[in-house]
């Protein structure tokens, strides 16, 4: 008992010194402007708004006057090792919530999981997630992928699967899917190594934290990486998901035929509008989860689990939105990848972004998208609990 009541002593005058360096004027209580600073002392930005939010969860009543020494004692007593940089990271990440992230933006492991290679468990239980996932949703997926391509032939969602499986049967509706779950190893090994690259470049010789702009922007550069390297890949799927019965024996063949036929440059066939697409969907995507998350904490309590509902929610709202506003540029880059042969110097981005409003309309630009929508859902479930499993099951904790 006595080495606990000591130990507790040690803590408070270690708490009492750092709140006597962030307190500046020496007033004994901590405001707006003194936390908005220390935060920025240790490499976190942080606006006054946020600064404000954290503090009213401090005090018990919910109020916005300054801090006073014995609220900041016992909200952090708890914590393990008090020292400056983690008091201040442990004291933002109890209070703002993590609704979880966009592929363009891959996870943040801590220094403890990258020198434990607790990080190659999480990326492989997110990979075996994606496959799952994918594979699940692939029908819903290859419909999406007809629809962009000959929606205006077939007209509605009813026919075109009547279509499909009149053509091919049941299985038909899995077209493509080898080739999608082939490509998540590659892709999420190349985003993961690209991130960290662009994050210490970032941070140049400092540990701070990155802001939310400067992580989209490291999220963003990583994406267009691994887009760049595994693009034919990207094509080799639309292929797959558009042939008829007998067009293609299986990857292998496919790849020789376009190649035979088409030369390299097939495979890069829609590359500009893919890349382009990275950034809206990113920025939106990542835009909405930060609002849904300020909402959140503005209308419920700290100690209020959002639960899995709410992360799932929040998570299929997001992606929706981001989906949304890169939609034209997903179709225009699908139109084409699926285009055999043509001239280059006329079938390009512009003039299929011009032919498809002419001739279908503004919304032409959103062919597929029912089947597109009706995925996210499933898709962000069947990820999140094949993800939790596997994650258990290789051993790899959340730190």
């Amino acid at each position: 008992m006595k080495n606990l009541n000591d130990d507790l002593k040690a803590k408070e005058e270690t708490l009492r010194e750092i709140f006597r360096k962030i307190d500046v004027n020496d007033d004994g209580m901590l405001d707006i402007s003194e936390v908005v600073a220390a935060f920025k002392n240790v490499g976190i930005e942080m606006d006054s708004t946020e600064a404000q939010e954290m503090m009213k969860r401090m005090k018990k009543d919910g109020d916005v006057r300054p801090i006073v020494f014995e609220e900041w004692r016992d909200y952090l007593i708890k914590l393990p090792n008090p020292e400056m940089a983690k008091l201040m990271k442990f004291w933002k990440h109890s209070t703002l919530l993590d609704f979880g992230e966009d592929p363009c933006v891959p996870d943040d492991f801590t220094e403890t999981e990258l020198d434990t290679g607790m990080w190659w468990r999480h990326l492989l239980a997110g990979g075996v997630a994606g496959a799952v996932s994918r594979t699940c949703t692939a029908p819903l997926d290859r419909l999406k992928v007809f629809l962009q391509v000959r929606g205006a032939e077939f007209g509605s969602l009813r026919i075109c699967f009547k279509h499909l499986m009149k053509e091919g049967g049941f299985l038909s509706f899995w077209r493509g899917n080898g080739i999608n779950v082939i490509k998540i190893a590659p892709e999420t090994a190349l985003k993961f190594m690209a991130y960290e690259q662009a994050k210490r470049f970032i941070r140049g010789n400092t540990n701070r934290e990155l802001s939310i702009y400067e992580r989209f922007l490291s999220g963003s550069l990583a994406g267009a990486l691994s887009q760049s390297v595994i693009y034919p890949m990207e094509v080799l799927k639309t292929r797959l998901c558009l042939r008829n019965t007998g067009q293609y024996n299986g990857i292998l063949d496919a790849s020789r035929k376009i190649y035979k036929n088409e030369r390299l440059k097939a495979f890069y066939k829609g590359y500009v509008p893919n890349l382009l697409g990275i950034i809206p969907y990113a920025g939106i995507d990542l835009a909405v989860y930060e609002t849904l998350k300020k909402w959140y904490l503005k209308s419920h309590s700290q100690d209020d689990n959002p639960g899995v509902f709410v992360l799932l929610a929040c998570g299929t709202i997001s992606s929706s939105c981001g989906q949304i506003a890169s939609y034209p540029l997903a179709l225009v880059r699908t139109r084409l990848q699926a285009q055999i042969g043509g001239d280059s110097k006329k079938d390009n981005m512009l003039s299929t972004f011009r032919g498809i409003v002419n001739k279908e309309g503004f919304f032409g630009l959103y062919r597929g998208i029912t089947p597109n929508f009706m995925k996210v859902a499933p898709a962000v479930s069947i990820s999140y609990v094949v993800y939790e499993y596997t994650r258990k099951a290789l051993g790899a904790t959340m730190s």
